[in-house]
C-alpha cells in the first residue's frame, strides 16, 4: 500500500511540475464558444470501421440554452505528439480547442486548470508544511532541552492553540485581511496561516522525545567531550525525532490541502483566473445542474486521490509517530504521547 501511495503521489507531483508540457492549453485561456463543453475522448477507430492514428471529432453546439454539444462525425482531427513543446495536442484547432476533460463555465480547459492548479494547491500545502515542521521542531526542541519555566510556558502556549477550533481560526485570520490580494501574497499568507495553526502538534511530540533523549548515555558522552548546547540539540537530539516528524508530515499535508481547497471554495483563496483546486470547486458550485456537467467536479477527484495516497503511505509505513527505543514519552502533564498526537 505504501508503494502504491508513493507512486500516485509521485505521478501527481510530476504532472503538476510538467503542466506546461502535459497541458494542451494554458490554465487561463477562455474559449467563449465552448462553455461547459464535454470531455473530448480520443478515437482510434473511425465511423468507417478502419483504424487510424489517434484523433478527435470536433464539437458542434446543438443547444446554447442547454449547453449541449455533439461530435461532428464528418471530420477527424488527428492528435500530434511533441508539437510546440506540448506532449499531445490537436493538429488543427481552427474548429475549436481540444478539451480532454471538458471546459468550465468560462470555456477554460479543465485539464489545464487541474494541472496548473496542482502547482498552486500542493505548493501552498508543501510550504505550509515546511514552516509548520520548522517552527514545531525548534519550539519543541527548546522546550524539551531547556525544561523548567521555558518548557512550561511554551507547552501551555501550544496547548492554547491546540484547543482552538482550527478551521474557524484560519477563516477568521484570512477574513481579517483584504479580500482582493495579488496571487503571490495570497500564496504566502495561506501558507503562513496554516503553519501557525499546525505547529503545536509537532512541537508537543518533539518536546517529549527531546526531553527523554537528553538523559541517555550518548548525550552525556557528548557533553563530556565538550559539545555545546546547539550541537547537542541540532546534531543529536532533534534527529531522534525524525520518525515522528515524518509521520506528522504525512498527516498534516492532506489537512493543508483540504484547508486551501476550503478557503478557495468560499472565496477567500486565490483570485480569478489563478487556478487552484479549491477555486475550481467554487466555480463548480455555481452550477445548478451538476448531473449534466459532472466533469466540473474533476478537482474534487484530484483532492480525493492525493489524500487517499497520503493515507496509504501512512498506513503502509506501519510506524508510530514516536518510536525511539520503544519508550512511551510523557508530555509534561502525565499524558503519554502516542500515535494520536
Amino acid at each position: 500500500m505504501k508503494r502504491i501511495g508513493l507512486v500516485v503521489l509521485g505521478a501527481v507531483l510530476a504532472a503538476g511540475l510538467l503542466a506546461p508540457v502535459l497541458s494542451p492549453h494554458s490554465g487561463t485561456q477562455e474559449y467563449r464558444g465552448f462553455l461547459f463543453a464535454p470531455p473530448m475522448r480520443p478515437h482510434i477507430v473511425g465511423d468507417d470501421g478502419a483504424w487510424h492514428w489517434p484523433f478527435v471529432y470536433p464539437l458542434r453546439l446543438v443547444s446554447r440554452l442547454e449547453q449541449r454539444y455533439e461530435e461532428d462525425r464528418t471530420r477527424r482531427v488527428p492528435l500530434v505528439l511533441l508539437s510546440g513543446g506540448v506532449l499531445v495536442r490537436a493538429s488543427d484547432e481552427t474548429w475549436g480547442p481540444w478539451l480532454p476533460l471538458g471546459a468550465d463555465s468560462y470555456g477554460r480547459d479543465i485539464l489545464a486548470r487541474m494541472l496548473y492548479g496542482a502547482r498552486t494547491s500542493l505548493g501552498v500545502a508543501a510550504l505550509a508544511l515546511a514552516g509548520c515542521l520548522l517552527i514545531g521542531m525548534i519550539i519543541g526542541g527548546l522546550a524539551g532541552y531547556l525544561g523548567g519555566a521555558v518548557d512550561e510556558a511554551l507547552m501551555r502556549f501550544a496547548e492554547f492553540i491546540l484547543v482552538l477550533p482550527t478551521m474557524y481560526v484560519v477563516l477568521v485570520l484570512r477574513a481579517a485581511l483584504p479580500l482582493v490580494l495579488p496571487a503571490w501574497v495570497v500564496f504566502a499568507l495561506m501558507a503562513g496561516i496554516f503553519a501557525l495553526v499546525g505547529w503545536p502538534t509537532v512541537a508537543r511530540g518533539v518536546r517529549a522525545i527531546v526531553a527523554a533523549e537528553r538523559r541517555r548515555e550518548y548525550v552525556v558522552a557528548a557533553v563530556s567531550l565538550g559539545a555545546g548546547h546547539a550541537r547537542l540539540l541540532f546534531r543529536h537530539l532533534l534527529p531522534a525525532s525524525a520518525g515522528f516528524v515524518a509521520t506528522q508530515a504525512t498527516l498534516l499535508l492532506p489537512a493543508f490541502i483540504l484547508a486551501e481547497a476550503t478557503l478557495s471554495y468560499i472565496g477567500l483563496g486565490f483570485p480569478e483566473p489563478i487556478p487552484s483546486w479549491g477555486s475550481m470547486l467554487q466555480d463548480g458550485a455555481k452550477v445548478t445542474n451538476l448531473a449534466d456537467f459532472p466533469w466540473i467536479l474533476a478537482p474534487a477527484a484530484a483532492i480525493f486521490v492525493v489524500v487517499l495516497a497520503l493515507n496509504l503511505v501512512v498506513q503502509g509505513s506501519g510506524a508510530s509517530p514516536v518510536s525511539t527505543a520503544g519508550v512511551r514519552f510523557d508530555n509534561g502533564s502525565g499524558e503519554g504521547i502516542g500515535s494520536g498526537v
